[in-house]
């Protein structure tokens, strides 16, 4: 990835800013329009006002000159200019600063993404953040490692679940070299949100977890995000060998789409073996689901529903029995 010349960052800094300035009337700050007022928009004086910060100090801003600026004063900036979460993401970017009050980490699953990672199948996909949390995934990706649709929400974490799931951690084929490499991965990501609070509650979280997380952190290694060939031991369709890519759906450092692409034939049809039984499950769930609407209906009425089915597992029969007699 090629890096902006610190020059460069701070010329388009400056037009970003003046820009911004810019387009916002005084009206829509709470301040007075004044009868004498030529420049469009807010002046320099009154930003330096509502931001709390100098008017010389902001006038060296805008003229793009060498001078430091905190993550303080572009929170204070993004608010006196009004600027919406796409926009202070652009500033503190162009700042080279970590955002300490980040909104959406990513963009918004889609329909087309999803749609994408169904139609990969049965090549396991996901999209996953910066910070390892699985944001989507296809239906062969969700029985991978093991089954996270059973999993909590906010458990269903790359680093998480290496560290404090054995189902997750039982399918690495070299368990030990893939934890480094993960640490390794989140220390070098690291760097770019050192002052967020969500990748510090990460960290956190897997130091009070996980005696082994703390040593591999304490060791401060960095490794890259390359793909590479993985080995897993799926419980049940046996060992896969699999080539891991990323690619990226916005920035390098933000959200990213990670296929698995079968490299023999033994894989293959193992992927293939996968997504059948992932689909028989759903369609078990399904019909359990189907099955238990009359029972509810009954439940609610205290009678048995028209058409309902005379079988029922004795657990579901005695339910309503019990709620009548009430």
């Amino acid at each position: 990835m090629t890096t902006a010349e610190p020059g460069t960052r701070r010329h388009e800094l400056a037009a970003f800013l003046r820009s911004r300035r810019e387009r916002i009337t005084p009206e829509q700050v709470g301040l007075p329009r004044g009868r004498r007022r030529r420049t469009p928009g807010l002046r320099r004086e009154e930003v330096a006002h509502l931001s709390a910060v100098g008017v010389t100090w902001y006038t060296w801003l805008e003229q793009a000159r060498d001078i430091q600026v905190s993550p303080q004063v572009l929170d204070a900036l993004a608010g006196a200019l009004l600027l919406d979460p796409t926009e202070r993401s652009h500033l503190f970017a162009l700042a080279a600063q970590s955002d300490p009050h980040p909104g959406t980490a990513c963009p918004a699953v889609t329909p087309a993404l999803r749609e994408l990672l169904h139609q990969l199948e049965p090549v396991p996909a996901c999209v996953q953040n910066s910070r390892y949390d699985f944001l989507a995934y296809n239906r062969t990706f969700g029985r991978l490692y093991c089954d996270l649709d059973a999993l909590p929400r906010e458990d269903r974490n790359t680093l998480w679940l290496a560290f404090t799931n054995e189902d997750f951690r039982a399918a690495f084929g070299d368990l030990p070299e893939a934890l480094r490499a993960m640490v390794g991965k989140l220390r070098a990501s690291m760097a770019e949100h050192l002052a967020e609070p969500a990748w510090k509650a990460l960290v956190q979280r897997l130091q009070d977890a996980s005696p082994e997380f703390r040593e591999l952190w304490e060791r401060r290694d960095v490794a890259d995000l390359a793909g590479r060939a993985k080995v897993i031991r799926n419980a049940q369709v046996g060992v896969l060998r699999l080539e891991h890519t990323n690619l990226w759906l916005g920035p390098a450092a933000g959200p990213r789409l990670g296929t698995y692409v079968p490299l023999d034939e033994e894989s293959r049809a193992g992927l293939d073996r996968l997504l059948e039984l992932a689909v028989r499950e759903e369609e078990q769930a399904a019909r359990r689901t189907t099955r238990a609407a009359p029972v509810a209906r009954e439940v609610r009425t205290g009678r048995a529903a028209e058409g309902a089915p005379t079988d029922r597992p004795a657990r579901e029969a005695r339910e309503p029995q019990a709620l009548t007699a009430a």
